[in-house]
């Protein structure tokens, strides 16, 4: 069986096409999929339409009620948690990811010696500025984070029961799901498809969530910013050295009559401002680390209900 992981966050309008599309695919499965649709704290009715449209359905679903918002990547966890699969996928609900390539992901899954399947976006039906975001988005991913991580990102994967459970095991706040999945190893495979134009809706992917997600990805799996400051502090501390050499030389040959205000003024600033860098960087790794000694749970559900079959 398969466990599809539907995180749900302001999705009232897509409810409707998204109950369609998962009955479309449990036909496929000749009713072997389970789906789990985790609503993340969403302020519309979305979980209010689910529960409604899951009590007229045949096939087996869960749903699930978090107690506020935790993120998507604590949604899909928390619905990986509840799966009773074997093999395990995950789905956005706004359906811009085509749903049939949940079935080419699971034979792939099933036929070849692999343990996740990861959708790789090839191309994508958005507007211009929209891609361009993206791709820089994805660039800098990339190149600073985690580079085995496919040019146009990774939004849907599927994995066995083994992957599943290894994946769970990485109990960490504020990190990314996705770059969990590739630091994990394991056998990969990828799959591509096209991303689809949003119907309903408008994304919560705000820029915001973008950079917070940048963030999150760069403090958790590199140490970059520490390295980056090392490098300017020891460029700095040349620069200094070399001004410093200038002045003594001038000074010496009478060159410099008044001292110079400016300068001093300016240095200040400059370091005192590279001081607070250096400790804001710092100090969001200490923050990070402190979050993960208080062993406080990663989502919390307020409700658990099941559908289908195995409900009567």
């Amino acid at each position: 069986m398969l466990t599809l992981v539907i995180p749900v966050y302001r999705n009232e309008a897509s409810i409707s096409d998204l109950l369609d599309a998962v009955r479309a695919l449990d036909e496929q499965f000749q009713s072997g999929l389970e789906a789990v649709f985790v609503v993340d704290g969403s302020p519309d009715r979305s979980y209010e339409l689910l529960r409604e449209g899951l009590a007229r359905e045949s096939f087996n679903s869960q749903l699930v009620l978090l107690s506020r918002n935790f993120g998507s990547f604590m949604a899909i966890r928390t619905g990986l948690q509840l799966g009773n699969g074997q093999r395990f996928a995950v789905m956005a609900a706004d359906l811009q990811e085509p749903p049939e390539l949940i079935l080419e992901m699971d034979h792939v899954l099933c036929t070849a010696p692999v343990d996740v399947v990861v959708g790789v976006r090839e191309s994508r039906e958005d507007p211009l500025l929209t891609r361009l975001a993206s791709h820089t988005f994805w660039s800098l991913y990339r190149r600073y984070v985690v580079p085995d991580i496919p040019p146009g990102g990774v939004d849907m994967f599927a994995c066995n029961r083994v992957f599943r459970d290894t994946l769970l095991t990485l109990e960490e706040r504020h990190s990314s799901l996705i770059a969990q999945i590739f630091w994990l190893g394991f056998r990969r495979q990828v799959v591509t498809y096209k991303r689809r134009q949003r119907q309903t809706g408008k994304s919560a992917w705000t820029l915001r969530k973008k950079l917070n997600y940048m963030m999150d990805s760069v403090f958790s799996f590199t140490d970059l910013p520490i390295r980056l400051l090392v490098r300017a502090g020891a460029l700095g501390s040349l620069a200094a050295g070399l001004v410093g050499a200038l002045v003594l030389v001038a000074k010496l040959h009478g060159a410099i009559a008044v001292p110079g205000y400016a300068m001093t003024i300016l240095m200040i600033t400059f370091l005192g401002c590279l001081n607070l860098l250096g400790l804001g960087i710092v100090g969001s790794y200490a923050w990070r680390t402190y979050e993960n000694t208080k062993n406080r749970p990663l989502a919390i559900p307020l409700r658990v209900e099941t559908f289908g079959a195995r409900s009567a």
